[in-house]
């Protein structure tokens, strides 16, 4: 158990603010008024009255959550009753709690999202501060309702076959993710970026951890093979296919041998470096229809935002799709990307580029991560061999499993689809 603080100034608004789900009720509206009008969330002649629900909100690998319902003195166009709260310290978990440095970023985003004029939809921020030297932070927003007033139910992550119009959700996030990252690069966001969120690739390298070398890669790469003779069911046919294993056997370990030389090319153009959500899978997303029809998103979770290759921001977004998705449409979301990077001002994008630089952070990311999935899901689901297929719920109810059988399929999937051995000879230039 961590030793609790139960208010702490903050080092942006200058508030105290609560560490914990006590000290925030405790506080109540009173602490409610004055922390909305420091944020610039509600009028200074207006006030918190009421707090109508105050109840826990389970999950997440972090702090502790809450959902919030207030009342107001008086409406105000755009407020919301119904929030959502997210503490960064979780002082009943110390591994839950060591984690809580993630969320200063956060903070500082949702405070850089009050601009009237920030180009994407993101949950209205109402409060949000951080303590630096202690990770104590906490985040106040407007709380995304999901199967309510156009709003469309909530989609879980690696669960796309259930989720209709797969296509039409993503080209809605690739659109807001191309369209904040053009209008950083165009220098239409506060001056803040810069000095809150610079490119600080060793910060943000979630792929992060003592590299494997050559022979422990070709080694992961032989235990896969067995993994997908096994449970090949399991498996796209073109994963699982021997001259495919083949050519990874060869090609992984070569690649891994070059990682400087990857980094140093992923780190060198920096028109395809900038402010993006680094996460923006399907479960962090929330959708609505336009008048047209056509599905609109807001994003949620911004814990590691930051400025980042844009090729971190793609992954991110489509490394929990559906594979087929990927081999439909794939160029089209590069494209749709590239334009509307463009028409919030950001530089021509070189599209070819852009698909390189992908293959060279999924290759990372892939050899750092998912040829671990294999013993992963194997421990996560003991009677793997009794399930039918990705449905089967004991598969599909294990989330991590899921995930991992998923990702894991998209990552070796694009590697099957992309020339690396055309990677391989760019990289021995470099």
């Amino acid at each position: 158990m961590v030793a609790p603080i139960d208010w702490i100034r903050g080092d942006m608004l200058g508030l105290d603010l609560p560490a914990h789900p006590q000290s925030l009720e405790q506080g109540g509206p009173d602490f409610l008024t004055r922390a909305f009008r420091a944020a610039g969330a509600i009028a200074a002649d207006n006030a918190v009255t009421h707090i109508t629900e105050f109840r826990d909100c389970p999950g997440g690998s972090t702090g502790k959550k809450l959902f919030l319902g207030v009342e107001y003195a008086r409406d105000e166009p755009g407020l919301h009753r119904q929030l959502f709260v997210k503490f960064s310290r979780d002082f009943d978990s110390e591994r839950r709690d060591a984690a809580r440095i993630q969320m200063e970023l956060e903070v500082r985003f949702a405070l850089l999202s009050r601009d009237p004029n920030f180009p994407i939809a993101v949950a209205k921020c109402y409060f949000s501060d951080f303590h630096a030297e202690t990770g104590t932070g906490i985040l106040i927003t407007q709380r995304a309702v999901f199967g309510e007033n156009g709003v469309e139910p909530h989609y879980g992550k690696c669960l796309d076959y259930l989720m209709p119009d797969q296509i039409g959700h993503y080209r809605a996030i690739i659109r807001a993710l191309g369209r904040l990252a053009g209008t950083h690069k165009a220098g239409k966001l506060s001056s803040d970026v810069e000095r809150y969120f610079p490119f600080e690739p060793e910060k943000l390298d979630v792929s992060a951890r003592n590299a494997y070398s050559p022979e422990q890669i070709g080694r992961r790469v032989a235990r896969y093979a067995e993994f997908a003779k096994t449970y090949a069911h399991l498996l796209p046919a073109q994963i699982r296919d021997e001259a495919f294993i083949a050519q990874l056997a060869d090609q992984a370990p070569r690649f891994q041998q070059m990682l400087p030389a990857v980094r140093k090319e992923l780190m060198s153009h920096p028109d395809l470096i900038a402010l993006c959500h680094w996460n923006a899978n399907i479960d962090n997303a929330w959708f609505w229809r336009d008048e047209d029809g056509a599905v609109e998103c807001g994003l949620l979770d911004w814990g590691n935002v930051s400025q980042m290759n844009l090729a971190m921001a793609l992954w991110g977004c489509l490394s929990a799709a559906e594979t087929d998705l990927w081999n439909a449409h794939l160029d089209e979301l590069l494209a749709i990307f590239v334009a509307e990077f463009e028409s919030a001002g950001g530089p021509k994008l070189d599209v070819e580029l852009l698909h390189l630089h992908l293959a060279l952070y999924i290759g990372e990311m892939g050899l750092a991560w998912m040829l671990d999935a294999p013993p992963l899901i194997l421990s996560m689901v003991p009677d793997l061999a009794e399930v039918q297929d990705r449905t089967d719920p004991r598969l599909a109810n294990r989330e991590s499993a899921r995930n991992q059988l998923v990702i894991m399929s998209n990552f070796l999937n694009f590697w099957r689809g992309y020339d690396y051995g055309r990677v391989l000879e760019f990289l021995t230039t470099k």
